[in-house]
Parts: structure tokens; C-alpha cells; sequence
């Protein structure tokens, strides 16, 4: 079961996710010390919807208060990717179907709403400032990639 995960985990080294990470880290302080509010990624959409939306969900004050630097959060995600391939020349791509990634981007999104919040929210700024909410969500998400993973793998799923 085991099989799929016996070569090197990081055959390119760690120093591009340890700088990704440390950057990840400097924007999220920036943006904490800078308007006091935690910058996770799950509530994009509905801050952008208050700009077309007159329905009280995408209206409340927070939502409008913070969704010009969501939309420059996002933009920044995109940007940091667009800069990635002008550096290093070529875009990071993946042999898994368009299919599985939409699939895969969906349940990410369900899990976003059921957890109320994202990666960037409860693994990054939540467990930063000791939130037993954010810990309790980062061990739930990834217990179940690594099950997802192993179960996968051992399927004989391949991209």
C-alpha cells in the first residue's frame, strides 16, 4: 500500500517551497498587521460578489471592508504564477486530466464552506495565532489527503 510513496518525496529539493512558504508567511503578517484581519482565501467570492450583488449574504460590512484586498490576494496568487514561469522559463504543468482537477477543485471548494475556511486560513494564519478551531481543521484536512492519498495509490490511480 505503502509502494507509491517509497522514492524521493522531494527529488527537486525543498529550497522553492521553503522560499514559497516564507513568502506566504510575510504577505499573510502584512496583511494581519495591516488591517488586523485574517487573510484566508475561502472568502473571495463572496467579497467580489458584493460589487454586482445587492443581496445582504454578499453585502455585510466585513465583505465590503475587505473585498479590494481579497481581489488583490487573488490577483497576487495568479501574478506570483505568471512571474514563476517569466523566471524559470516554463510553466508548471500536471499530467491529470482537466476532469479530476475541476473535480478536485470542487470538493476543495465544499470543504472550504464546511470547514469555514481554507488552507491559508486555519493551516497558515490559524495555527499561527494558536486557534484550537484552525488545529482541529488542519488534522481533519489532512488526515484526509493523506487517507485520499493512500487510498489512491493503492487503487492504482494514476494521473
Amino acid at each position: 500500500m505503502f509502494g507509491a510513496f517509497e522514492s524521493t518525496p522531494f527529488p527537486n529539493g525543498v529550497t522553492h517551497y521553503a522560499v514559497g512558504g516564507a513568502l506566504v508567511g510575510l504577505g499573510v503578517a502584512i496583511i494581519y498587521l495591516a488591517t488586523a484581519i485574517t487573510a484566508g482565501n475561502s472568502t473571495f467570492l463572496e467579497t467580489t460578489l458584493s460589487y454586482v450583488s445587492d443581496l445582504p449574504r454578499f453585502n455585510e460590512p466585513t465583505y465590503v471592508a475587505s473585498r479590494d484586498w481579497r481581489v488583490v490576494l487573488a490577483l497576487s496568487t495568479v501574478a506570483g504564477a505568471g512571474l514563476y514561469t517569466l523566471l524559470l522559463g516554463s510553466p508548471w504543468t500536471t499530467d491529470v486530466g482537466w476532469w479530476r482537477l475541476a473535480v478536485g477543485g470542487f470538493l476543495v471548494g465544499v470543504g472550504t464552506r464546511v470547514g469555514k475556511g481554507c488552507t491559508m486560513g486555519h493551516g497558515v494564519c490559524g495555527l499561527g495565532s494558536g486557534s484550537r478551531v484552525s488545529m482541529v481543521n488542519v488534522a481533519v484536512f489532512v488526515g484526509v489527503a493523506i487517507v485520499t492519498a493512500l487510498a489512491v495509490a493503492a487503487a492504482g490511480v494514476s494521473p
